[in-house]
C-alpha cells in the first residue's frame, strides 16, 4: 500500500490514554495470526509534524536506519519540511536511488558513514545517475584511496563527498564525551582534510556533517543522573556552536558547500539555532522507540510496536509469551530491552529477560492474561524492529488498513 500522510486530518494524542490506544491497536489486528508488528498512522503523522515544528523551519533529512521501510520514507519525504535521506550503507543508498516501476528514485542521498564496500563503490562508479544522487561520507584520505583503487579518476564520474567532523565534547578534566566517530575534530584538522579532497581529481567536496550524539542521543529526563546530563549538554552545546561555526567558515574558503548537516531527533531545537547549519537529520522520532521517551523537549507517540502471544502460564502470576528477545544494539543494558507496555504493569524476570524463544512476564496484569492473549511491546531503537519482521500492519484508528514491507520484506539486509 502507499501511505499518504498529507491527506490525514490533524493528529491528536490518543496514546495519552493507554487503554484506549492499545485497545484500538489490539482490535485492529485481532484477526492477524501470530506475532505482529504494527504502525499507527495517526501517531506517525503526529510525530512527523512535531519534528517539523521542532526544527523551526530548517529542512530535515530523514535517517533511513531509524525507519527501514520504503513506504514510510516516501510518505515522510512528501511532507513539507523534509528533504533527502541520510542512508546507512552504500548498497542501501544505491537501492533507494534507483528508478523503479516508472517512479523516480530518491535523488538526494547522503551516506551517513564511510564505506569500504568495494562492490558497491564499483556500482556507484559505473552509474552516472547514482553518482549524481549519492554523496559519500569521509573522514580520512584512506577512504578516497580505496575509491580510486576500485575506479581510478578519469574512468568514472566525479564522486560527491562530504566530511564527517567529530562533534563530541573534549571536556576539560573529563576527556572525551560522545561517540567515537571521526578523527578530525578541530577546525584546522577539518580544513586540512578539505584542502586535500579539493586537490584530488575525481572528487567534489559538497558538504559537512557533525552529529552531536551526546545531546541528540542522550535523554535528559530519564530519572537517573538528569542534572549531570543537562549540565553536560549545556556545556557541550555551547562549545559545539562555536566550533562548528569556525569549521564551516574555514570550509567555505575551500569549497562551495551545498549543505551543513547536524543534529538528531533529540537535539533539533539546539541544532536548528545554529546559523551555520543548513539542514537537520531525524529518524528515530518518527516511529519512536522507547529509548526516546526520556527527553524534556518532546513527547513522541509510540507509532511502531509489536505484539506477542501468551503461550503458557507457568504459575498464576506469570504469563509467558513466545519469543521476545529483540534486543537493540548498544551496551546490553535494560534500555536496550524491548519494553512491555500493554497491559500495564508487566515486568520481565531478571534472570531471563527477553528470551530467544520465550519471555516470562510478571506483574498484577499477568494474572488476568490467558493463553492466546496478546502483549504489546515497544522496541528500544526505532529502526531495528524492522530487521525482525518482513512487514508492518498499518493501523488507522481501530482499523487494519493494509500492510507495508520492511527492507527485510523486500529481500534487503543492509548490514
Amino acid at each position: 500500500m502507499s501511505l499518504d500522510l498529507l491527506s490525514m486530518p490533524t493528529a491528536t494524542k490518543p496514546w495519552t490514554e493507554s487503554a484506549s490506544y492499545w485497545g484500538a491497536m489490539s482490535r485492529a489486528v485481532d484477526e492477524v495470526s501470530g506475532p505482529v508488528a504494527a504502525i499507527n498512522l495517526e501517531a506517525l503523522r503526529y510525530n512527523a509534524l512535531d519534528l517539523v515544528v521542532r526544527a523551526g523551519g530548517v529542512p530535515i533529512r530523514v535517517a533511513s536506519k531509524s525507519v527501514r521501510v520504503r513506504e514510510v520514507l516516501d510518505a515522510v519525504l512528501a511532507l513539507p519540511g523534509y528533504h533527502g535521506i541520510l542512508a546507512f550503507t552504500l548498497p542501501e543508498a544505491l537501492w533507494l536511488a534507483q528508478d523503479r516501476d516508472g517512479v523516480r528514485g530518491i535523488d538526494d542521498i547522503v551516506l551517513g558513514y564511510p564505506t569500504v564496500d568495494r562492490a558497491a563503490i564499483a556500482a556507484l562508479a559505473a552509474d552516472e545517475v547514482a553518482s549524481s544522487r549519492i554523496t559519500l561520507m569521509v573522514d580520512d584520505l584512506a577512504q578516497l584511496d580505496l575509491v580510486d583503487a576500485v575506479a581510478a579518476p578519469g574512468t568514472r564520474p566525479e564522486i560527491r563527498v562530504a566530511i564527517d567532523a567529530d562533534a563530541s565534547w573534549r571536556a576539560p578534566g573529563l576527556g572525551h564525551i560522545g561517540v567515537f566517530r571521526s578523527p578530525v575534530h578541530e577546525a584546522s584538522e577539518v580544513a586540512a582534510l578539505a584542502r586535500s579532497i579539493a586537490a584530488r581529481d575525481g572528487f567534489r567536496l559538497v558538504g559537512l556533517m557533525m552529529y552531536e550524539a551526546q545531546i541528540a542521543g542522550q535523554g535528559d529526563a530519564t530519572g537517573s543522573g538528569d542534572a549531570m546530563i543537562r549540565w553536560m549538554q549545556r556545556r557541550s552545546g555551547a562549545e559545539l556552536l562555536d566550533r562548528r561555526a569556525a569549521i564551516v567558515s574555514a570550509l567555505r574558503d575551500i569549497a562551495p558547500l551545498e549543505f551543513v548537516n547536524g543534529g538528531g531527533t533529540g537535539s533539533l531545537e539546539l541544532t536548528a539555532s545554529d546559523q551555520s547549519v543548513t539542514e537537520l537529520t531525524a529518524g528515530s522520532g518518527l516511529l519512536a522507540g522507547h529509548l526516546f521517551d526520556g527527553y524534556r523537549a518532546f513527547d513522541p507517540a509510540p507509532a511502531a510496536a509489536f505484539a506477542l502471544e501468551v503461550v503458557r502460564k507457568p504459575s498464576p502470576d506469570i504469563a509467558t509469551v513466545l519469543g521476545g528477545g529483540w534486543i537493540a544494539s548498544g551496551p546490553a543494558l535494560e534500555s536496550r530491552q524491548p519494553r512491555a507496555v500493554w497491559p500495564e504493569g508487566l515486568r520481565m524476570a531478571p534472570r531471563e529477560g527477553a528470551g530467544e524463544v520465550q519471555t516470562p512476564l510478571r506483574g498484577d496484569a499477568s494474572r488476568a492474561l490467558k493463553v492466546g492473549d496478546r502483549v504489546w511491546f515497544r522496541h528500544s531503537k526505532s529502526g531495528e524492529l524492522a530487521e525482525r519482521v518482513d512487514r508492518y500492519h498499518v493501523v488507522d484508528g481501530s482499523s487494519l488498513v493494509g500492510t507495508i514491507a520492511t527492507y527485510r520484506g523486500e529481500g534487503k539486509a543492509f548490514l
